[in-house]
């Protein structure tokens, strides 16, 4: 996206879905707060990101699995869009407080809902500024490989996709199956071993999906831990065969005592060339959230995620 040919409100509205809950806060202070907030009244608070990984916990939510599409909870929107959802427990609250602690608890929601979107617009409007101060000679020499490819993992960037999925729409080539592979609990492995262990992580999933994958295959790193694999002229059932082979390798590696690779996966199929594909993520990530939610409700998933505690 060339930001000086963008408005600055059409940025705004568009690179909000780059950003999570970890890019908008400072974790350990919100830990540190709603902690002081749980020792005082004994409520519990979980922070869940957009789709469904825990990000903040307080309390023992270890025996519930959040639900985003059929029982979400409150919405943390920031300019509009859902970053992630808060769950609440009063269970262990006294019931002359619980009134007081909804209410502090009210309070600090809509604190951080202000404070995320004063983090997000100062940001995004301190880049903006400095993209259009750049010159045309300047841009001209950073088309090289950084852009096209993620640094991490070597699949494409998140801002060569959006560019694939143009080329592809303005081609009119259908059918393109869309397939969305998204890491399950990378927080829990960072949280319990660190970004070294949590980036090798990452890094294993993408090896996993590029080794499946068919020459033709365009697969990109589209957040943190979401993948998105786009198949021209896809064949029936392909991206669905695809997608189970590479669930099947990572539930098979055994290379690592602490990495348990597991991914969920949402296909869907642009068969209308008056489909655009960007509009389509959104029907592939419902898919996903559901598969996830199979996958870690199911017998043996959280013994292998803690195998190495």
């Amino acid at each position: 996206m060339e930001y000086d040919t963008v408005s600055f409100e059409k940025r705004i509205k568009e690179n909000i879905k780059k950003y999570t809950v970890q890019s908008l806060f400072t974790m350990d202070s919100l830990t540190e707060y709603f902690g002081t907030i749980a020792k005082e009244y004994g409520v519990e608070v979980l922070l869940t990101d957009r789709h469904g990984e825990n990000a903040l916990e307080i309390g023992d939510f270890s025996r519930f699995t959040p639900d985003v599409i059929n029982a979400p909870g409150i919405e943390l929107q920031i300019c509009g869009y859902t970053v992630g959802y808060w769950y609440v427990r009063y269970d262990k609250v006294a019931k002359e407080r619980q009134a007081n602690a909804a209410k502090l608890l009210d309070t600090a929601f809509s604190l951080l809902t202000g404070l995320g979107t004063e983090t997000y617009m100062g940001r995004e409007a301190r880049s903006y500024i400095e993209r259009l101060d750049k010159k045309p000679e300047k841009e001209r020499y950073q088309g090289g490989c950084s852009m096209k490819e993620d640094v991490l993992t070597g699949v494409c960037s998140k801002a060569y996709m959006e560019s694939r999925m143009n080329v592809l729409d303005r081609s009119e080539v259908v059918p393109v199956a869309i397939a969305l592979i998204n890491i399950n609990d990378w927080k829990f492995v960072y949280d319990k071993f660190g970004v070294e262990k949590s980036d090798s992580l990452i890094q294993l999933v993408a090896s996993i999906v590029m080794n499946e994958a068919k020459a033709e295959y365009i697969i990109g790193r589209i957040e943190g831990d979401v993948f998105l694999v786009l198949i021209p002229m896809a064949e029936e059932n392909e991206a669905e065969d695809y997608c189970r082979r590479v669930q099947r390798a990572c539930l098979a590696y055994e290379g690592d005592t602490v990495l348990a690779p597991s991914v969920a996966v949402g296909v869907v199929n642009k068969t209308n060339v008056e489909e655009h594909i960007q509009d389509m993520i959104s029907d592939a990530e419902y898919e996903m959230l559901q598969n996830k939610m199979e996958i870690k409700s199911s017998a043996g998933y959280r013994e292998r995620l803690e195998r190495g505690l």
